[in-house]
């Protein structure tokens, strides 16, 4: 382990977000250890990163944050002097029956982190970073005619999915103000691309008009979310890491709204094309749900500070990546059936039934 120059710690690595990450930072950067620490819930799925399991700087560790003297022992071994935190629970309708995994995941989790690196590095925070991953939900919801969050925005988080990251930031921010940890914090919009767990909303879409199943749309569509190609995602939170100043918050968005309904409609679109059947064929699949509890109209993130600031800029228009993301779940029909198999269907299937 003497030959490398960082020893990054990825948590949730073999999540969606995460597995991106992982596979750049191992790529690009062959003079960092990488040590992919997830639980493996229903979401993770080391299937995502056959592709650099074999290289010599990346380890896997099966692990639970929420195990601190686990996280003690990790941070010793490996010598962790970087984390990149992404391991959550992140679905906001498992959030509204299941609060409580929420707040244990990711509040203590991340307190654990918080504490393990603090503890692991101190007196002497010289070259560490602790990095935190999170979501522009903590700031609640916009009206159609609202200006764009900033970092500047209140929070006002409204699920208990939002209310355990807001706190979790909370903690990052105390863990920087009253210790000096060098923590930084990233609030990014709604992520899709390859890999992406069929519970959200674009893989569930392409996944049912492959199985001609309903296609859920809470309440008339009208919610409006803005949507950031992954692989753009993991190139700020590189760029973040090395570049951002210790103490800030960075917003990352693919200023690419669009309505539920009108996002549906183009999944559909590009979908039947691609499977040759006559575009919009299966809009006859769309179902109208009674709305999420809690749902917030819209999200919209001003990713200004980041692009002036650190140079980031979407390298996909929403057309190119909605395109190859659909190419990619289309071609890789095996890994949907894998994922998608025992409870998450009948979890799926009855909470849809019941609405």
């Amino acid at each position: 382990m003497d030959n490398y120059k960082k020893h990054l710690l990825i948590t949730g690595g073999a999540g969606f977000i995460g597995s991106h990450l992982v596979r750049l930072m191992v790529n690009r950067h062959p003079d960092y250890h990488i040590v992919n620490l997830d639980k493996l819930t229903y979401a993770g799925n080391l299937g995502n990163l056959k592709d650099v399991e074999n290289k010599a700087n990346y380890t896997f560790v099966k692990a639970d944050i929420c195990d601190f003297e686990d996280m003690q022992k990790i941070f010793a071994k490996y010598r962790i002097d970087g984390v990149i935190h992404l391991a959550a629970e992140s679905h906001v309708d498992r959030s509204i029956t299941d609060p409580f995994s929420f707040a244990k995941t990711n509040v203590i989790g991340t307190l654990n982190l918080l504490q393990a690196a603090k503890e692991a590095w101190k007196p002497d925070y010289t070259g560490k970073r602790f990095y935190h991953v999170s979501t522009d939900e903590v700031y609640g919801a916009l009206q159609f005619d609202d200006p764009a969050f900033t970092e500047e925005t209140n929070y006002n988080p409204h699920s208990p999915y939002s209310a355990s990251k807001a706190s979790s930031d909370h903690f990052v921010r105390a863990y920087h103000d009253t210790y000096g940890l060098p923590t930084l914090i990233s609030n990014c919009s709604n992520n899709y691309g390859p890999y992406q767990f069929p519970e959200k909303l674009i893989p569930l879409i392409i996944n049912n008009i492959l199985h001609n199943k309903p296609l859920p749309v809470y309440g008339k569509g009208e919610n409006i979310r803005d949507w950031l190609y992954v692989e753009d995602h993991v190139r700020a939170i590189d760029l973040i890491f090395h570049k951002g100043k210790p103490g800030d918050t960075y917003n990352i968005g693919g200023s690419n709204e669009w309505k539920n309904i009108d996002l549906i409609n183009i999944v559909i679109s590009i979908t039947d094309r691609l499977l040759g059947r006559p575009e919009g064929t299966s809009k006859k699949l769309i179902t109208y749900v009674t709305d999420r509890a809690g749902h917030d109209l819209r999200y919209a993130i001003d990713s200004s500070k980041l692009k002036n600031e650190l140079g980031w800029k979407p390298s996909l228009t929403f057309e190119e990546g909605i395109e190859k993301t659909v190419r990619w779940y289309l071609s890789n029909q095996d890994w949907l059936a894998n994922v998608t198999d025992g409870n998450y269907m009948r979890y799926y299937e009855e909470m849809y039934a019941s609405r």
